[in-house]
């Protein structure tokens, strides 16, 4: 199974009985689409969570205000949250979470292309974080979808 093949990534899930659900930040939404675009992909996508605001994260996924004021929208402490959130409000056994900044723009501290990423299982939480650098805004965003997918995968596997 490739990273990105959400046909086989669905099918692994299926396989395992598994249900699937997103929270996407910088994404829009974009690892929901390339998941629901297979036909059949009810029996194993759940829903997905697009949170582009804070305030979204907070009301939709249980992220704390706390969490958001220490470490900003665009880091692991956030993803982590937005992933256990979505996975606790869908009831799924997997969600993946995605929040950075696509760009254009960034800071010194938080550069364009950062991208943090969750991945909420039965077995616990885990993060991390990609600095894709400045290669545009839909570049980062489709490298985000699909490390996004390839994180799934290598959970079904």
């Amino acid at each position: 199974m490739t990273p990105t093949d959400p046909l086989s990534l669905l099918a692994a899930a299926r396989a395992r009985g598994w249900r699937i659900a997103t929270a996407e930040s910088c994404t829009g939404g974009l690892v929901a689409v390339a998941l629901t675009d297979i036909p059949g992909s009810s029996d194993v996508f759940d829903r997905g969570f697009v949170t582009y605001s804070n305030a979204a994260k907070i009301e939709m996924l249980g992220v704390l205000a706390a969490t958001l004021a220490a470490h900003g929208a665009v880091s692991e402490p956030v993803a982590r949250e937005m992933a256990e959130g979505a996975r606790r409000q869908s009831g799924a056994d997997l969600a993946v979470s995605i929040t950075g900044i696509a760009g254009p723009g960034g800071s010194e501290f938080k550069p364009e292309g950062r991208v943090c990423f969750g991945l909420a299982t039965p077995a616990g939480t885990a993060t991390e974080t990609l600095d894709f650098g400045p290669q545009g805004r839909a570049q980062v965003r489709s490298l985000a979808r699909d490390h996004a997918l390839g994180l799934l995968a290598r959970a079904l596997s």
